[in-house]
């Protein structure tokens, strides 16, 4: 089995003596076999058939064994050389350590379970479907059964005590022999969190992640000082390498949340932020920050902290009534700090239910962040701000599977949106839709109330289109099925800011509206919890695009 050059060195260093004690036996068999020679040459000079028969003796095996039929197709006879016992290779010696630490690793669990699903398995309170998420188990996970109870195992994983479903778990023999590919040199992070780099090199630049205390990950390579991880590198200080089985960890707590700053800044205002692209009032907006959202303060400038959330690097105010840093940021982050399902893969599709034969609603993008509604093995429900206009009680349901680790649902902070407002234009009919885009954006933040048409008070989603609308001349019915068959049909490689967009529920029926803005995005009254917001455009499939303005 190949093993990297240090732990060639290490191995070699921890067997010296073995080798040493080798070479000694070696010297001693060599002298003990001069004699021999030196009485077969004395013979052959006494008789030629002394001769022959001293050769024969000299080729029988010296290394205590008794000597047998060679194997067919074999030479009969073997060579001084072979008697002397082949000394044992780094590579060898490696294989029967590593061999030694696997077999440690597995006896170390008096009940081994091993979990069998490809995404991760919910540690529950209590044996039921019902009972509270404590922590999660991954696929390939291990963990120590304690005892049995009808459908439901209580084990301890990580530090973690609770109940698992049996469906899911592989015991005895089997997962005995399944932990033998599984156990492997993994680095177990010490410290709250630690930052993952691309590279090894503390460099701020270089940080592309963070790992959580108590999280393992594989052991790539080590280098002087770091340890590389599929992801990337981490330093050694702050992990212990051993080997071992995954295990699990507990729920992500909301200090872990907090403790992924090492600079925290969070937004006081009611509404958005502003980040800009230079440290100036009149500087270009490239994003905004949404009430009690959170970013790294990366420098302090005279009124200004420069800042990283979410997708962009800028500018914020540093003035105190609309930003909170320290123990303050810290207090507010604690309390806003909610259970979100973050996305890791390209795209992911949302179904009605949750199963894969359910239809599919709409599909949402990595790195987007969705509220956690419930969790159940294999899926999340999630928040979409879907609300049924003709009923503002009822809620499409969206579920998304958490299978092949394409979420991680964790407690997290909102962080910036990147945005462009719109450009006026010289022409006028650009120009006006700019006017639209931007004065649409100046409720961003407001309350959604449903069947409401006030713009600061509350509006539902159709009232908002409305009442933006109808400032530019433009007349349109409170509600969205209606609106959808206002001015004509456009594309969307056709779409421009201005155009209406509009939804439908799980029923296929349109049941929201919200307003291009441009770059991709929408501003919408997009529910009670939400209010008046930015989204992506396609946060939801797109059944219709309307241009009402007429132009």
């Amino acid at each position: 089995m190949a093993k990297n050059e240090l732990e060639t060195i290490i191995i070699m260093l921890e067997h010296k003596d073995y080798l040493s004690s080798l070479n000694k036996a070696r010297k001693k068999r060599n002298q003990q076999l001069d004699p021999r020679y030196l009485v077969l040459l004395l013979a052959a000079i006494v008789a030629v058939g002394i001769i022959v028969f001293g050769v024969k003796a000299v080729k029988k095996p010296v290394s205590g064994r008794a000597a047998g039929p060679a194997p067919t197709g074999q030479a009969q006879n073997a060579t001084p050389a072979q008697a002397v016992p082949a000394s044992v290779s780094p590579e060898e010696e490696a294989a029967r350590k590593e061999a030694q630490e696997i077999d440690h690793v597995i006896d170390s669990y008096s009940n081994l379970g091993i979990v069998q699903v490809s995404g991760y398995l919910n540690i529950r309170e209590a044996p039921s479907t019902d009972g509270k998420i404590i922590g999660k188990l991954s696929g390939d996970g291990a963990c120590e059964i304690l005892a049995t109870e009808g459908d439901w195992s209580h084990i301890t994983s990580g530090g973690v005590e609770g109940y698992i479903s049996n469906q899911y778990l592989l015991t005895g023999d089997e997962a005995r022999e399944k932990a033998r590919e599984l156990v492997k040199l993994r680095a177990t992070v010490t410290a709250d969190n630690l930052n993952i780099r691309q590279a090894p090199a503390l460099d701020p630049g270089n940080v592309i992640g963070q790992a959580l205390k108590g999280e393992r990950y594989v052991v790539k390579g080590l280098e002087d000082g770091w340890i590389q991880i599929e992801e990337g590198y981490i330093s050694s200080e702050y992990a212990e390498v051993a080997y071992s089985l995954n295990e699990g960890r507990k729920l992500d707590m909301k200090a872990m949340a907090i403790n992924q700053y090492d600079n925290l800044v969070i937004s006081k205002v009611n509404n958005y932020l502003n980040v800009r692209q230079e440290p100036k009032a009149d500087g270009k907006i490239i994003g905004k920050m949404t009430s009690k959202a959170a970013g790294e303060i990366l420098e302090t400038l005279d009124g200004w902290y420069k800042i990283k959330s979410g997708p962009i690097i800028g500018y914020i105010s540093a003035d105190p009534q609309y930003t909170a840093t320290g123990q303050e940021a810290k207090d507010i982050a604690m309390q806003n700090a909610t259970l979100k399902a973050v996305i890791n893969t390209d795209v992911l599709n949302v179904r009605t239910e949750p199963n894969t034969d359910a239809k599919i609603w709409t599909q949402i993008v990595k790195d987007e962040r969705y509220p956690v509604v419930a969790q159940l093995d294999g899926w999340v429900e999630i928040d979409l701000d879907s609300v049924d206009e003709e009923d503002g009680s009822k809620v499409d349901k969206a579920f998304i599977s958490t299978r092949d680790n394409n979420v991680e649902v964790r407690y997290a902070l909102n962080e910036a949106i990147k945005f462009s407002p719109a450009e006026v234009a010289a022409n006028n009919a650009a120009s006006r839709r700019s006017k639209v885009v931007n004065y649409a954006l100046q409720f961003v933040g407001n309350p959604y109330v449903w069947g409401g048409t006030s713009l600061t008070k509350g509006v539902d989603c159709s009232g908002f289109t409305m009442q933006v609308m109808r400032q530019f001349g433009v007349s349109l019915p409170h509600y969205s099925g209606s609106q959808a068959k206002m001015g004509k049909a456009v594309t969307s490689g056709n779409m421009r800011p201005g155009d209406l967009i509009f939804y439908a529920g799980s029923g296929g029926q349109v049941n929201h509206v919200a307003i291009y803005i441009g770059n991709g995005q929408v501003v919408h009254a997009a529910s009670r919890k939400s209010g008046i917001k930015i989204s992506t455009w396609n946060y939801r499939s797109p059944v219709a695009i309307r241009n009402v303005l007429g132009d």
